[in-house]
């Protein structure tokens, strides 16, 4: 039998229950795909993230429920954070990824971490989806994409809060994942506000997502005419992020806090 820590951690989270749930284990070395992957399913979180020592640094990876994927924020924030308040680690955390490079994770007051990210704009879709007026009969301002993700500017933060998502329908939209997001016109904590449905990686509704605001960032940032913003993303857990556009960098700073650690117990590989 082989046994490993794991952690809990809200990310993006001011306090407990709030932000977005991820798994941690920090290895010695990668495990095997399906464990992992199994790990995940039966953690059943939005994210499980597994590092292991390299070089100078970490190099990470990330599991939903149903496969491995190229980026996430949160779990990236909730990874630094078991490193830097169970394993002693301080200063700078550099993580190599597959698919986005070079992450950095910098800590500053007590619970507080900075994420540098790469600035990825999202880019217009001249002819969106079919069955996108289905989603938003009351039409958007906006469609644009980046990767899996299809983004649609609706016209006021309300819309966004009150959105009741069509998962069958967003399944529709070719395999992609759907950020809903809108200028925060009711004056109060956020610059700009979003949601993010990924039903077809096993994730209904992230409830707060780090990586898009690597798009949403440099997208408000031009239609605001500012660098520094204020993001909120409108989730039941909900989860507050301050972001910075620095160059070809996207700044995310937020909270993380540890829910549990605890000891799993994996039979022996044959």
């Amino acid at each position: 039998m082989r046994t490993f820590s794991m952690f809990q951690v809200d990310a993006f989270a001011e306090r407990l229950f709030l932000g977005n749930p991820a798994a941690v284990l920090i290895l010695d070395d990668w495990l095997d795909d399906s464990l992992m992957q199994a790990i995940a399913a039966e953690n059943n979180l939005p994210e499980t993230a597994f590092a292991r020592p390299a070089d100078s640094g970490y190099q990470l990876r990330w599991f939903t429920p149903l496969q491995e994927v190229d980026f996430c924020g949160h779990a990236t924030l909730a990874t630094a954070h078991v490193l830097a308040t169970a394993y002693g680690v301080t200063g700078g955390i550099s993580f190599s990824t597959k698919s986005v490079g070079i992450l950095r994770v910098h800590s500053g007051e007590p619970g507080f971490y900075t994420l540098d990210f790469p600035s990825l704009p999202p880019a217009p879709v001249a002819a969106p989806p079919h069955n996108l007026i289905t989603l938003f009969p009351d039409g958007w301002d906006d469609v644009l994409s980046r990767s899996e993700n299809l983004y649609v500017v609706v016209r006021s933060a309300a819309a966004v809060r009150d959105y009741t998502p069509d998962f069958a329908g967003i399944l529709a939209l070719t395999g992609l994942s759907l950020c809903i997001t809108a200028a925060d016109d009711a004056g109060g904590v956020a610059d700009f506000v979003s949601r993010y449905f990924a039903p077809g990686a096993g994730i209904p509704e992230d409830p707060v997502t780090g990586s898009i605001h690597a798009s949403l960032t440099p997208y408000w940032a031009g239609r605001l005419g500012r660098r520094s913003l204020r993001a909120v993303q409108a989730s039941r857990r909900g989860g507050r992020l301050d972001c910075t556009l620095a160059g070809d960098r996207v700044l995310i700073t937020g909270q993380a806090i540890t829910y549990m650690e605890a000891r799993i117990t994996i039979p022996a590989a044959p």
